[in-house]
């Protein structure tokens, strides 16, 4: 199982706020910087996770982006289940779009399809707070990787 992009930036993100102070708010540009990733890219994930719930955004001089949600009932396998297009391991998990001869007596389907409910199961048995159990060395890892975007002043 590989996850997208969309939500692989979805979790930093989701990593990133809850390794800050409640009462601290972050910027597009400052996790983008941090993680060394595109601001666009974040731009629309900061906006999907705030439509299904697990961040807020404020808007304004002391605006910014934070979680909407306590970090010990955001759970990763609703998240990847949230953020994921479809979960199509091979063609024949596509009903619609499914041209394989051999789908009717296929073992294959049926081991994926295990493989996918276990690695999901595993998933939900995770929350955001699991994840940032160490949220001081999160930060100087993440500061650090904004720093090498700043450019040397002189």
């Amino acid at each position: 199982m590989r996850l997208t992009l969309y939500t692989d930036y979805s979790l930093r993100v989701l990593i990133y706020l809850a390794s800050k102070k409640n009462e601290d708010r972050a910027n597009i540009q400052e996790i983008a910087d941090s993680y060394q990733i595109s601001k666009n890219h974040l731009m629309k994930v900061t906006h999907e996770l705030g439509k299904i719930g697990l961040i807020e955004t404020l808007r304004g001089r002391n605006g910014g982006i934070r979680l909407a949600q306590e970090p010990a009932s955001i759970n990763i396998g609703s998240v990847v289940r949230k953020t994921e297009e479809d979960f199509h391991l091979v063609e024949c998990f596509d009903k619609e779009r499914n041209q394989c001869v051999i789908s009717p007596v296929c073992g294959l389907k049926h081991a994926l399809a295990k493989a996918l409910d276990a690695y999901l199961t595993v998933l939900d048995s995770y929350t955001l707070q699991d994840l940032v159990k160490n949220p001081l060395d999160l930060q100087a890892l993440l500061a650090a990787g904004k720093a090498e975007q700043d450019p040397p002043s002189h």
